[in-house]
């Protein structure tokens, strides 16, 4: 008896009792595909996106300037589809500050979030700025400093940000925006930019945060929120209700290989545990899919858009098709993928062979 109750007992509950079975997508990645010109370099890859005509642009905490402690961190690049640069973009914008993410939307116009000046900034396909939403400290202001984490947090502000972190829009041109390590909330503009309200507060609950750190929407006008430190995703509509949470649960190996620090534990911070979204991405077209990834085991995880896992790739690693902290991912179609990394500084072109 005592040996059939755990076979019983794992038979009722399910695949939640070992995790979700998901298999390994083979991929390749194309190997010095970004061609910087002399003197360029990228430092931490924070975003990656591509345009209409499959032009990719790259998020990089490159041309540091200022003191070792509190530098602007942010460059804008541009390549064409073959990987040959085309152009920096923004260089020496009032915003740069620190470089989170870039995307950008059905117009070709390019989004930038950035975390250090608490701004989000489009500019339109030429590369000039036409529209600005948040607002950067004063440097005059004798309290200006690092922003401060009290517990309890202090209320939010309309139309202001705390570490911002991304952006999205649904058919409407509505805007979305991610806002992000501190004030733990979506907020939406209409689409000449007018304050339309929040959703969204600290803590573990349905509809709070722990890091909302991505955002994406998918045909249907459904909001996609990469709730990090939660480890889940929740799913809205376009008026914060909530419609879905999605939680991956791919096991993995205990030998798994650490990007850096110590080796997670149940103890952990939720950023760290396997499954916990850092980026993500829906693919076009009529059949979509969601791409995300994590910091521990440093995978990528195909997902139907129900948040069933179809499939995973990758791994911690410095060598080619392995991950040092996946960033940002750009999915152009179902099995192809631009991937932003930290640790290891630089962009990958994949393509999945499922």
């Amino acid at each position: 008896m005592k040996g059939i109750l755990p076979v019983m007992l794992s038979l009722l509950l399910g695949a939640s009792a070992f995790g979700q079975s998901a298999p390994e997508i083979a991929f390749d990645s194309a190997p010095d595909f970004f061609k910087l010109p002399s003197g360029i370099y990228f430092g931490e890859v924070t975003g990656i996106a591509v345009n209409s005509k499959k032009h990719i642009f790259v998020l990089s905490r490159g041309n540091t300037s200022g003191p070792a402690y509190a530098a602007a961190a942010a460059q804008l690049m541009e390549f064409d589809p073959s990987g040959r640069w085309v152009r920096e973009i923004g260089k020496n914008l009032y915003a740069w500050s620190y470089g989170h993410a870039v995307r950008v939307d059905r117009y070709d116009n390019i989004w930038v979030a950035d975390k250090g000046s608490d701004m989000v900034v489009r500019f339109d396909p030429e590369g000039r700025v036409t529209r600005v939403f948040g607002r950067k400290l004063e440097a005059a202001d004798e309290n200006t400093h690092p922003l401060s984490h009290p517990n309890p947090p202090l209320p939010p502000i309309d139309g202001l940000f705390r570490q911002v972190t991304d952006m999205t829009w649904d058919s409407h041109d509505n805007v979305y925006i991610s806002d992000g390590y501190i004030n733990s909330r979506v907020a939406k503009y209409d689409r000449d930019g007018l304050w339309m309200g929040s959703w969204g507060e600290p803590g573990s609950g349905p509809r709070q945060f722990n890091t909302p750190h991505s955002i994406v929407s998918d045909r249907q006008d459904r909001i996609y929120v990469a709730d990090r430190g939660n480890v889940r995703i929740q799913v809205f509509d376009t008026s914060g209700n909530l419609l879905n949470t999605i939680k991956i649960d791919v096991p993995a190996p205990a030998d798994s290989p650490v990007a850096i620090g110590n080796r997670p534990t149940e103890a952990s911070p939720g950023n760290l545990h396997p499954g916990a979204p850092w980026a993500l991405c829906i693919t076009p077209g009529p059949v979509q899919y969601l791409y995300v990834s994590d910091g521990y085991p440093g995978r990528i995880y195909k997902l139907s858009m129900d948040g069933k896992v179809l499939g995973w790739l990758g791994g911690t690693g410095k060598t080619l098709k392995k991950f040092g902290w996946v960033h940002e991912i750009a999915c152009p179609s179902e099995n192809e993928l631009y991937v932003a990394e930290l640790l290891n500084w630089r962009a990958q072109k994949l393509t999945l062979h499922p």
